[in-house]
């Protein structure tokens, strides 16, 4: 007997992989936090022989080394992978063998070097499913861009490479085989995945861009090369800390997880080493927070945008949470490498308000009353603040693109003395750049919470192509989400 449970956490768009076989078990591309590989192991009264990475993953730390000292399982990485802590090197078409399944490395280059498919090979030998990293996605191909400075390699020499992984290695499998890779929509490592999170390998032959048959190399270089944006900043880090370990989890959770006074917490804040992080829902953070704190709230694609907004992954930071979730804000900042919380304020916003210290507001309207100022003054300075592709699509003609991933680039356009309306796909973006610029000094901010389409279907100037961002079926956390 034998399961493959596939253990997916929405706000990385991460998929981890479970298997187990006749009282043995590997995962493959874990998380973090080790627990639920450790009590899914107990319970199901099996031993972890294997970690199984298919690559130096570059936007999350991989638990790989806590939970290898752990369970005593050995660490795999695919061929010319080289760690600064013991693990095992495979060599293409090595075989292991887990109760009565097999797993076969299948080495995959192109979106890193080391890159490597698994193949899992039933007790009968037949090929059922295979494990594809970065490599293969529902809809698309891994991003070949981000091992270049270690390769001295070009993008499209890697996209290459990447053509001639999936072609070799891929494409010759059997058509009713499983795919499972390690993320899905919403994920930066790729630019057209899909909101499945597995497929059959003959239907992405059918319907993914990069899999057509008669794909030539250039076109596929070409193709998967195009519109890509820059990569978060914090991902050079995370693959770094993947490949020569990090600070032992339990530690940084502990450390993390202290309840400190409204004192205490006043005390770290003023010191100019140390950011205050509101983790809050944006609607309550615009209602009152702490000055010179900074709002990624949990309640969207949280662990990306800190990633992203906060430049030094060494950065101390003390918390405002909702209340009972202290313990899962550190884990997510762990997650992306955030190692450095120095614990949250005991009883949140309220203990501040109760103490008598001072909170401050961002005017917050929705898109009815924006709709109703532009009206009254069509030059109202507006700040649009999603990505380049959101806004090539469809944008008010009147506004400015202000980018939330190039905040610091972008910071000289704007002049302190005036107001501006800052918006994006559904107000969780647009309250992270308010909460930036008033930390910076900017006051005057005016937060449009709500959708982008029902901005489109009003009184609004737009450009662009006019295609709708939202899936009919869409709902409003979808959208943050994806935020």
């Amino acid at each position: 007997m034998k399961t493959i449970e596939q253990i997916y956490t929405g706000c990385l768009a991460q998929g981890a992989y479970f298997i187990e076989s006749e009282g043995e078990a590997a995962v493959i591309d874990p998380l973090r936090e080790t627990l639920p590989y450790i009590r899914r192991a107990a319970e199901r009264g099996v031993k972890i022989k294997y970690i199984f990475e298919t690559h130096f993953h570059a936007d999350f730390v991989s638990g790989h080394v806590d939970l290898a000292h752990k369970t005593g399982a050995t660490i795999v990485y695919g061929p010319s992978a080289v760690t600064s802590f013991e693990s095992h090197t495979a060599t293409d078409g090595e075989v292991f063998n887990i109760g009565k399944i097999k797993i076969k490395v299948l080495h995959t280059p192109g979106h890193t070097p080391e890159s490597t498919t698994y193949l899992l090979i039933n007790d009968k030998g037949i090929e059922e499913a295979i494990f594809t990293g970065d490599t293969l996605f529902i809809g698309d191909v891994g991003r070949p861009d981000l091992a270049q400075k270690a390769t001295n390699l070009t993008q499209e020499d890697l996209a290459g490479c990447l053509f001639d992984s999936l072609r070799s290695k891929i494409f010759p499998l059997p058509d009713d085989i499983i795919v499972y890779p390690a993320h899905g929509a919403g994920s930066a490592c790729g630019k057209n995945m899909s909101t499945e999170t597995w497929d059959t390998l003959g239907n992405q032959k059918k319907t993914n861009y990069a899999m057509r048959a008669n794909m030539t190399r250039d076109e596929f270089i070409r193709e998967v090369t195009d519109g890509l944006l820059p990569p978060p900043q914090y991902f050079a880090k995370n693959a770094k800390m993947n490949k020569e370990g990090y600070n032992e989890f339990d530690k940084v959770m502990a450390a993390g997880s202290k309840a400190l006074s409204v004192n205490e917490f006043e005390v770290l804040g003023e010191e100019d080493d140390v950011l205050i992080l509101d983790v809050r829902h944006q609607k309550d953070f615009v209602h009152g927070h702490i000055p010179g704190s900074i709002f990624i709230g949990l309640n969207g694609s949280f662990a990306p945008w800190v990633g992203a907004m906060i430049p030094d992954i060494n950065q101390k930071i003390i918390l405002i949470t909702p209340d009972g979730l202290e313990e899962e804000t550190v884990m997510r900042l762990a997650r992306v490498g955030y190692d450095h919380a120095l614990g949250y304020l005991k009883g949140g916003i309220n203990a501040w308000r109760d103490a008598g210290k001072s909170v401050v507001e961002i005017k917050s309207i929705d898109v009815g009353e924006f709709k109703n100022q532009y009206e009254h003054n069509p030059d109202i300075s507006i700040l649009d603040v999603r990505k380049p592709d959101e806004w090539e699509k469809s944008h008010i003609s009147t506004a400015q693109h202000f980018p939330l991933d190039f905040i610091n680039e972008h910071m000289t356009e704007i002049l302190p003395g005036n107001t501006y309306y800052l918006h994006c796909r559904s107000g969780y973006r647009s309250t992270v750049a308010s909460s930036i610029l008033k930390a910076r000094g900017y006051h005057n901010l005016v937060d449009v919470i709500g959708a982008f389409d029902d901005i489109k279907a009003s009184v609004f100037p737009i450009e662009g192509n006019c295609e709708s961002l939202l899936n009919p079926s869409e709902t409003a956390e979808d959208m943050l989400e994806k935020d």
